[in-house]
This record gives structure tokens, C-alpha cells and sequence, in this order.
């Protein structure tokens, strides 16, 4: 959901920050954990595991990783899973990171 504002109702709300933890000798490179990751968390490395694939590397550890689970349901061979690290409470900031529209008298306001 994209927020114009700081909902009334912020502090009773969090945004997860999630651990990712990688099993590298079980992965097959199938990419998708890489592909379905929402922020873009994950990507393939340079290296091989014991199998002869590529398995994922982390891009951002707790930045960005939002402890969605995507990548541990989507993995055939559990090779992935997320842990949640924190809750980080909703902050002006970070509305600020995901604004798509603003009031009439701020400035940054364009018509329609």
C-alpha cells in the first residue's frame, strides 16, 4: 500500500526487517528465489556450492529484506529461509521512501 501521509494509526503498526539464511550445499540455482524477491534482495553469485551451481548471495542483509517469505515458498529444495530480525516502527521517513502523492500545499504537488 503507498501512503501520501503518516497514518493515524502509525504506532500500532511495524515494518519487519528480516535475516536471510542461505543453505548453499542444498541449492540448484533455479533463480527463483532471485526473481520473486519484492525488494530486490538477493542475486546470484560469482561462486559455486559442492553441487556445481550458483546459489544466491545477499545484496542487503536487514535494509531492505522485509521477511515477506517469498524466496523460502518459492525454493524446491529448501535451500532458503528468513528469520525476523526486528520490527522497525513506521517513521516519517520511511513514507516519505514510498510517496506517491502529495497534499495541495506541499510543494512538491503536481496536477493531475
Amino acid at each position: 500500500m503507498k501512503f501520501w501521509r503518516l497514518p493515524l494509526d502509525s504506532e500500532a503498526h511495524s515494518i519487519p526487517q528480516g535475516l536471510v539464511h542461505i543453505i548453499e550445499n542444498r541449492c540448484k540455482g533455479c533463480g527463483f528465489c532471485i526473481e520473486f524477491c519484492p525488494n530486490e534482495c538477493l542475486k546470484q553469485s560469482k561462486r559455486f556450492n559442492a553441487k556445481g551451481y550458483h546459489p544466491p548471495e545477499l545484496v542487503f542483509q536487514a535494509v531492505n529484506c522485509v521477511e515477506c517469505g517469498l524466496c523460502s515458498l518459492i525454493c524446491p529444495e529448501f535451500a532458503i529461509f528468513t528469520d525476523l530480525k526486528e520490527a522497525k516502527k513506521i517513521t516519517e521517513e520511511d513514507i516519505q521512501k514510498v510517496t506517491t502523492r502529495y497534499s495541495r500545499k506541499d510543494k512538491r504537488f503536481q496536477k493531475p
